[in-house]
């Protein structure tokens, strides 16, 4: 039927040209009457598994996916309503899947047991070399415990015996140190300068002949005195060192006495010259005892030692009642005369020894003696011999003499090389306590009571 159309279509129009086989071809394109006709949804709708544009199932496979930040987010421009019929489509496409999924594979699963044959027999012939292999792993490590164990035991010995080694040899250098600063001692009287005989506290100028004079290098028998303190003063610093690591051992108790009786003829010649490098304004020796000082980390003592042999016999001759009643219409207690005087002792006498504790990278900054000797002096001479001079109960003359020591503290201050030594300074327990003496707090309130 369809053949024929064709021929009538093509003899009532001749002058078109359509062949027979052309039309065939068109006939081919067109849908064959069999086929279901396709409704109106088909071409107007959505595919049944397709989502909307705002609605993107790839985020709930996201790592950081957050429901309460996802619906926060959708709330603002899809309803509830929308978005909950949404989900359970998505739910049901899931479900769906999961079930095709199962049911593609569950007939293999089925069939697994009975594909798998001679099993047992397969377990049984793997057993006999497994617990062959098993038997012979055990007797391997049987065999590398036994080695690591007397490894362990042979690198405990040797630790052991190493720790043991260094104990001996500790020992066997604090023997040797203290032989060693022993006779370095028995030196020091054979020296032309016998400082056992000298006296700790004599401020004289004068020298001996033999010290003063010259060896063939050009150095002075004080000096080279010094310079084998100094030597003594670090094998000394070798031995603390020594003591600290070989504590509560019998043979450095019984080694205590010597230890102690070195440390004291030390201390005891090291004082010695450093008095007679003062009184001798030596630079060298000071140097030298200064160095042995800081060594054996014995600061205060070289301190205490130039307090009570230069700095207090001048202070007690500057501050005392008579002294200051000689002035003409001036109290007993005013400090300014005296403070100006001190200035000068310092200038004059103290200014050797302060260049040289001051020196760059000479590790003598550890001293301080603008603070623990001449500080220290002075605020002892101003509570014995002119207590008053804290009083504020005579406001005027407690204001002269507060203005006059925060001045001589800025004086001793002009000394240090850097504001770090200023501050040090300040902080030290001496100068602390010398302005605990000016009560401010009092003089002030006494003034406002005038006032008033």
């Amino acid at each position: 039927m369809y053949n024929s159309s064709v021929s009538e279509i093509n003899s009532s129009f001749p002058h078109r040209g359509i062949s027979e086989s052309k039309m065939s071809d068109l006939g081919a394109t067109l849908p064959s009457p069999s086929s279901a006709p396709r409704s109106a949804s088909d071409f107007f709708s959505d595919p049944y598994d397709s989502h909307p544009l705002w609605f993107k199932p790839s985020l709930f496979l996201s790592p950081g996916f957050d429901s309460e930040s996802y619906i926060s987010e959708l709330r603002t421009f899809v309803p509830f309503d929308t978005l909950r019929s949404e989900l359970r489509s998505h739910l049901a496409s899931l479900n769906r899947e999961l079930v095709d999924l199962i049911n593609r594979d569950y007939a293999d699963f089925v069939n697994l047991s009975t594909k798998l044959v001679d099993i047992d027999e397969a377990v049984v012939r793997m057993r006999a070399p497994l617990l062959a292999l098993r038997e012979k792993i055990t007797g391997f490590r049987g065999s590398v415990e036994a080695a690591l164990f007397s490894l362990r035991s042979g690198l405990q010995q040797r630790s052991d015996a190493a720790a043991a080694r260094e104990v001996l040899e500790l020992l066997l250098d604090t023997f040797h140190v203290v032989s060693k600063v022993e006779k370095l001692i028995k030196v020091l009287p054979s020296a032309p300068s016998d400082w056992q005989n000298e006296d700790a506290n004599s401020l004289g100028r004068s020298s001996v002949n033999d010290e003063s004079s010259t060896q063939q290098d050009g150095t002075t028998m004080r000096e080279t005195q010094s310079m084998l303190l100094e030597r003594i003063a670090s094998e000394m610093n070798r031995l603390k060192f020594y003591m600290a690591h070989a504590q509560n051992l019998p043979f450095i108790d019984n080694m205590e006495k010597r230890i102690q009786s070195a440390s004291v003829l030390l201390d005891a010649s090291l004082g010695h010259c450093f008095i007679d490098g003062l009184n001798n304004s030596d630079t060298s020796v000071l140097y030298n005892c200064l160095r042995a000082y800081a060594a054996i980390d014995n600061t205060k003592n070289a301190e205490e030692i130039y307090r009570t042999t230069i700095v207090a016999p001048f202070i007690h001759k500057i501050i005392s009642h008579e002294t200051s009643a000689d002035a003409a219409g001036t109290s007993g207690d005013e400090l300014e005369n005296d403070y100006e005087q001190i200035k000068q002792f310092i200038a004059k006498e103290c200014k050797i020894l302060l260049e040289i504790s001051s020196t760059e990278k000479s590790g003598l900054h550890v001293f301080n003696f603008l603070a623990n000797s001449i500080l220290r002096e002075v605020l002892s001479a101003i509570q014995k011999v002119k207590p008053g001079a804290f009083s504020p109960g005579r406001p005027t003359e407690f204001l002269k003499n507060y203005k006059a020591s925060l001045d001589f503290l800025a004086y001793l201050e002009g000394y240090f090389p850097s504001r770090a030594a200023v501050t040090k300074f300040r902080t030290e327990a001496v100068c602390i306590e010398f302005m605990k003496q000016w009560n401010v707090g009092v003089y002030f309130s006494l003034r406002f009571q005038e006032i008033a």
